[in-house]
C-alpha cells in the first residue's frame, strides 16, 4: 500500500500548515488546516473564513495517539468508546483538559477532535505529524466546497497550499457528539 503521506503534494502541503493555511479534501466536503498550536495561523483561516473565534474549532488526526495530550485524565470507558468509533464520521466534544488553547476551544470547556477516515486528510496529519485544524473551505454564510475548483473560487491565491484529492462520499459533515452525555448536537443526515 502507498503511503501518501510521502507523496510530493502532501510534504508540500504539510510544510506550509506550520505557519500557514492549507486546503485539503475531507470525508465530505473541503476543508482549510493550519497548525493548532500557531495562534497567526488560526488568527489567518479565521480572518479567511470570517469565522467568529468564539465558535471553536475541530482537530483531526490521522489516528488517536496523536490526541493524546488532548486526552489526558479522561477516563479509560471513554477513550474505548472513542477507539471503537474511529477513524470515522464521528466528531466527538471531549472535556477540554486545557491542553488546547482558547482560539481552538473557543473558550468553551469541550474541545472537538476527530480521527479522519479520509485518506488524504489522514496523509497530510501524518506529514504534518500532529492534529491539525479541520474547518470547512467557505467563507462564514457560503455553501462548503465540494471541489477543488470551489475552494479556489472562494479563496484564490490566499491559501499557502492545496493537497492533491478529491473529497469522499459523505453526503453531510461529520455528527458532532457529546462524549460524556451521548447528545447528538450535530446530526449526519
Amino acid at each position: 500500500m502507498t503511503n501518501l503521506a510521502l507523496r510530493p503534494g502532501i510534504r508540500r502541503a504539510a510544510a506550509h500548515l506550520r505557519d500557514g493555511v492549507v486546503a485539503y479534501p475531507t470525508e465530505a466536503v473541503w476543508g482549510l488546516g493550519c497548525d493548532p498550536d500557531n495562534p497567526d495561523a488560526v488568527q489567518s483561516l479565521l480572518r479567511l473564513k470570517r469565522r467568529d473565534p468564539r465558535k471553536g474549532l475541530i482537530l483531526i488526526a490521522a489516528d488517536i495517539a496523536m490526541f493524546a495530550p488532548y486526552l489526558q485524565g479522561l477516563p479509560a470507558p471513554l477513550i474505548l468508546q472513542l477507539q471503537q468509533s474511529w477513524p470515522g464520521a464521528i466528531t466527538w466534544l471531549v472535556p477540554n483538559n486545557h491542553h488546547a488553547s482558547a482560539w481552538i476551544s473557543g473558550g468553551r470547556e469541550t474541545l472537538a477532535l476527530r480521527v479522519t477516515a479520509h485518506p488524504v486528510a489522514a496523509a497530510l496529519s501524518r506529514a504534518f505529524n500532529g492534529p491539525l485544524v479541520s474547518t470547512s473551505a467557505n467563507p462564514q454564510g457560503l455553501p462548503p466546497a465540494k471541489s477543488l475548483m470551489k475552494v479556489k473560487a472562494y479563496f484564490g491565491n490566499s491559501l499557502d497550499a492545496y493537497t492533491p484529492g478529491s473529497i469522499g462520499h459523505a453526503a453531510t459533515p461529520s455528527e458532532i457528539r457529546s462524549l460524556l452525555t451521548g447528545e447528538v448536537i450535530r446530526a449526519a443526515s
